[in-house]
């Protein structure tokens, strides 16, 4: 995991946005993930881009996972899922995840709007602490990768954790071919 360093996230909540935070706290026991392989690192926030981020703290683009908010219209109604994919990929908004939310046109929600929602930091949003209404669609590339870097809802903070725990996240998805080569 490069240069970053780590420690368990459930002892640093103050590295996490509150929604992440409390995700984090009510981690259930029987997950199949522990909640201490859910670690958590301090990072420059001027260098939580993933680009940015991974050159500094020596991360491979395979190893970073990016999460995106989609969102879609049906019948006047606007629906979001969250996106994961890995760094190195780009989610297929107006084919797989369009389907997938069964709208007409999909596409990357507002940042603001994003935000919002969330209550996480543009450029952080991460799949822990979500809208529990929200689906959550994992790449299949992703749960492959053994350990995989997310953002912590802020831009100050990256999550590492293993690849299969965002597939078993509640809402979650797993989705071959949610993502083409970058």
């Amino acid at each position: 995991m490069g240069t970053l360093k780590t420690e368990p996230a459930r002892l640093r909540l103050d590295l996490l946005a509150p929604p992440v935070a409390a995700a984090v706290d009510r981690w259930p026991d029987e997950a199949p993930v522990d909640v201490d392989e859910v670690l958590v690192a301090p990072i420059d926030a001027e260098l939580a881009d993933t680009a940015a981020f991974c050159a500094a703290y020596e991360v491979e683009l395979a190893e970073s996972a990016n999460c995106v908010v989609v969102a879609g219209k049906r019948g006047g109604e606007i629906r979001y899922a969250a996106c994961i994919v890995l760094a190195t990929t780009r989610a297929d908004v107006n084919g797989v995840v369009r389907k997938l939310l069964d709208v007409r046109k999909a596409s990357f929600a507002p940042m603001a709007e994003a935000v919002e929602l969330t209550g996480m930091e543009y450029g952080g949003i991460t799949p822990i602490g979500l809208p529990e209404e929200w689906p959550i669609l994992v790449d299949a590339r992703v749960i492959a990768t053994p350990h995989v870097i997310i953002g912590s809802g802020v831009r100050h903070s990256k999550i590492a954790l293993p690849g299969p725990a965002l597939g078993a996240l509640p809402g979650a998805q797993v989705v071959d071919g949610l993502a083409r080569p970058a």
